[in-house]
């Protein structure tokens, strides 16, 4: 059994997100290293080119690819990942939703701007829990925020990062997002500089962001969602991202996502 601490659990329920420290091993990131590297050489065509032409570096995303990359199957079906989840999620199980590789080259100077995840997705429930993994070093200008306490709501407009367009819920459905950045010192923003092995733990409607890379750095990260008891699917009348095609016609609304795309990785 892996330890999670009352505190810690405390911590998520009323935060949205916690940093564990040295959750991973050594070779559990050397494993994850070489499943990034096989991804940036075969990119899917899900991935997304998330900087600028002109950005001197180079932000790129893929999605789903555990299927197709042994060493993040191995990672996420081997790992304590899924029951760290679990427990923090306080949930009897703990189901993978999906990878998502995010990768800034030295140099990159597009910022993630701040957004809820869950907006995004095509999923409801309350018990849920993404992993940011670095396999570098990040520095704190450069690592994930969070806006503590967001998770418990409301839900906010989500728009496209590049053009900022409404492109998922109607213009006026949700509430805005704050200006955040105009005003930092008005909410309670988390922040970790980390070392590879620490992991970020955080709820899909936590507000989050992540800042540029300084020229000698590469931030590679490998995140990880997890669902647990409550979670249903969701199908929505737009492309979701990431996008699970034919999902409609097997999962009705409101139902488990008890599916072999969202494999059960622990059970308590």
């Amino acid at each position: 059994m892996v330890h999670v601490s009352q505190q810690q659990i405390d911590d998520y329920a009323r935060d949205g997100a916690i940093c564990i420290r040295g959750l991973l091993s050594a070779a559990q990131i050397d494993l994850l290293r070489l499943g990034i590297e096989a991804n940036l050489q075969a990119l899917s065509p899900r991935a997304k080119v998330a900087s600028n032409a002109d950005d001197p570096g180079y932000f790129v995303e893929d999605f789903c690819n555990w299927q197709t990359n042994s060493y993040y199957k191995q990672l996420l079906f081997e790992s304590e990942l899924g029951e760290v989840a679990g427990r923090l999620m306080q949930s009897s199980t703990s189901r993978l939703y999906h990878d998502h590789l995010l990768v800034k080259e030295p140099g990159t100077r597009q910022r993630t701007p701040w957004h809820q995840d869950q907006p995004y997705y095509n999923i409801d429930g309350k018990q849920n829990c993404s992993m940011w993994i670095a396999v570098d070093a990040v520095a704190r200008h450069s690592t994930l925020e969070l806006v503590a306490g967001s998770h418990l709501g409301p839900w906010l407009m989500p728009r496209s990062f590049r053009d900022n367009q409404a492109k998922w819920f109607p213009d006026g459905s949700l509430a805005e997002l704050p200006d955040i950045d105009g005003a930092p010192e008005n909410f309670p923003i988390l922040g970790w500089e980390v070392e590879p092995g620490d992991v970020v733990c955080f709820h899909m409607l936590t507000l989050h962001a992540a800042g540029p890379v300084d020229g000698d750095r590469r931030r590679r990260v490998f995140s990880a969602r997890f669902l647990g008891d409550d979670v249903v699917h969701a199908p929505r009348p737009w492309v979701t991202s990431p996008e699970f095609p034919g999902l409609q016609e097997q999962l009705p609304a409101g139902a488990s996502m008890d599916h072999p795309l969202f494999p059960l990785l622990w059970q308590r």
